[in-house]
């Protein structure tokens, strides 16, 4: 553990509390795509299997319990108790463009040819790319209420965040791993339009817009 890690988490919890605040105070999950969080949902489930079979620490277990429980409580509000509020119209990418594709990938590279390892290694790569189906319903919708834009951008730092931990645990660790690192700097590259827009704009108190 170091501060870069867990600065990461703290910001990656803070983007699940910030969205289930966000939906359960407006009893609504306008704005949210129901996509990205099955594809969140997937990325959990499928890198956290381990929980049955490895413990690591008390706090590894936590958040992994956390991640996992929040993630199918997102989907469940989206699609079950506030069903009446989701934009189905607008939330209209194709997510078997990016779970067929990650699927194969991870097959075809992965660290080592066991179930678990292929499906750590899909979890990283469908983690990269999740966040598409919520940019490209941005870019649909044209704008993003405030409290939507806080959450992604704490969870675009989070990831962003983890490539300083693994700079960090490279020179003080000699640990490195290609995978999380690649996917890791794609997820962040796709963050970095938003970046600016939340720098110039929503820190300046104006709306999150964009170009539909």
């Amino acid at each position: 553990m170091n501060i870069f890690r867990l600065v990461g988490d703290m910001s990656h919890l803070l983007a699940i509390v910030l969205l289930l605040l966000k939906m359960w105070k407006t009893r609504s999950c306008a704005g949210i795509s129901g996509k990205s969080q099955i594809l969140f949902a997937m990325v959990f489930a499928s890198r956290y299997l381990d929980l049955f079979t490895t413990f690591i620490s008390l706090y590894n277990s936590t958040m992994k319990i956390f991640f996992i429980s929040t993630s199918l409580l997102t989907v469940y509000l989206m699609y079950f108790k506030f069903r009446a509020t989701y934009d189905a119209n607008h939330d209209t990418f194709r997510m078997e463009f990016l779970v067929v594709p990650v699927g194969g990938l991870a097959f075809l590279v992965n660290h080592e040819f066991s179930p678990l390892e292929i499906l750590w290694t899909f979890s990283i790569y469908l983690e990269s790319v999740a966040i598409l189906p919520q940019l490209f319903m941005m870019s649909k919708t044209g704008e993003a209420e405030t409290i939507t834009s806080h959450y992604l951008f704490a969870l675009g730092s989070y990831r962003a965040l983890y490539i300083l931990n693994w700079i960090y645990r490279y020179y003080f660790e000699g640990f490195f791993d290609l995978i999380a690192v690649v996917a890791g700097c794609v997820q962040t590259i796709l963050y970095c339009d938003f970046f600016y827009l939340y720098i110039t704009k929503v820190l300046k108190g104006k709306k999150l817009s964009l170009p539909a």
